[in-house]
């Protein structure tokens, strides 16, 4: 029986009687491996890289799941990043994974509480070049904010004016941007996530967040004693991004309201739809409902909501209007509660956050009645 010679005798017997590889009247014998498959740094250096991958996300903080960066042991024997231990500490002082209470102090400086060295040791001789970029990473977070980059922005879900929305904070940065909200004036945007990273034309970009947004002003925040909250809000206006950048995890932005057209134009933009599509052959590409009035879109919408109600539509639960309040009889504040309680993607809702007329915002919701009816039983 060969053994390569990275391992001794004396630490290879064993292994093999063990794993029923050797009888106890084998004859061993040792051969060095020069000769037999190759240089035996080469070897090395595969070996090497092996282990790496095989325990690199032992080597990831379980906060923001990237490479320890100032790793810091707490007493409870977990390891995090200095500043997301901090960020936590902003919130809760409960270990994240094991939830044994922390006696540290939120400032956790290095000199009270020091960090890992020998960690720090094996990472920097092990992982170098992802260290290099955790850092760079860092230092663009950290970057002084524009000073016009006022707005917290939250990127999770679609949230419309005049309508609540319920949100559970739980991550860290979200956490401490929902404390500098509630010192300030309560008010912060609330973005859709684009996880497709569909182009915003109005950024040039291609971000993970859609550019049209709604403020919302928090009306009640429950914090609970990990550290958690449960914020309750109600939305104020549209609002589109200009610009955003990073404060300390979270987005920041700066944003420009976006108002709906005056009465009189939206009366003048009645009146010119319903008069070019008087005839049917006059726009061949104009929507459908274009030549209804505002009343008429307004009342086929509503009569499609009296019959799912009759027709005790799932999403017409009394708990569904405990929250979202009975159906709306005002035509600009009906849209809203309609893509609050209709059970469609937040993809085809956020088509309503671009607009500026209560009338376009009606035809989006009679198209969406006309595709639901169409839908066989």
């Amino acid at each position: 029986l060969h053994l390569i010679h990275t391992l001794s005798l004396h630490d290879a017997l064993p292994i093999l009687a063990e794993l029923g590889e050797l009888e106890h009247d084998s004859e061993v014998s040792y051969k060095h491996l020069s000769g037999v498959v190759g240089d035996s740094k080469d070897l090395d250096a595969t070996s090497l890289e092996a282990v790496k991958e095989k325990i690199r996300s032992e080597f990831d903080c379980q906060i923001c799941y990237a490479i320890y960066l100032d790793p810091l042991t707490t007493t409870c024997g977990h390891t995090f990043c200095r500043k997301c231990l901090q960020r936590v500490l902003d919130h809760s002082s409960y270990c994240p994974i094991c939830r044994r209470l922390l006696d540290l102090s939120h400032t956790i400086s290095p000199t009270q509480y020091p960090s890992n060295k020998r960690l720090i040791s094996l990472l920097t001789s092990l992982w170098p070049s992802l260290l290099t970029a955790r850092r760079a990473l860092l230092a663009t977070e950290e970057s002084p904010t524009p000073a016009d980059l006022d707005l917290p922005l939250f990127v999770c879900t679609i949230s419309f004016p005049t309508m609540p929305t319920f949100i559970h904070v739980f991550e860290p940065r979200y956490r401490l941007m929902m404390r500098r909200v509630l010192d300030s004036d309560r008010r912060f945007g609330m973005l859709l996530h684009n996880p497709e990273q569909i182009p915003q034309p109005g950024l040039g970009t291609t971000p993970p967040f859609f550019e049209y947004g709604t403020l919302l002003h928090i009306v009640s925040a429950q914090l609970l004693p990990d550290g958690r909250s449960l914020i309750e809000t109600v939305g104020i206006s549209l609002f589109r991004v200009l610009r955003h950048g990073v404060r300390d995890g979270y987005l920041v932005g700066n944003v420009k309201r976006v108002e709906d057209l005056p009465l009189a134009d939206e009366e003048a933009l009645e009146i010119a739809e319903t008069a070019t599509t008087a005839d049917v052959d006059a726009d061949a590409d104009a929507s459908p409902f274009a030549a209804l009035s505002t009343q008429d879109l307004m009342a086929l919408c509503t009569a499609f909501v009296r019959r799912m109600r009759a027709a005790s539509a799932p999403w017409m639960h009394a708990r569904t209007l405990r929250v979202y309040g009975e159906c709306p009889t005002s035509p600009a504040q009906f849209p809203w509660w309609f893509a609050s309680v209709l059970p469609l993607p937040e993809g085809d809702k956020y088509a309503l956050l671009q607009t500026t007329s209560v009338r376009e915002r009606l035809k989006i919701c009679a198209a969406w009645v006309e595709r639901i009816e169409r839908v066989p039983e």
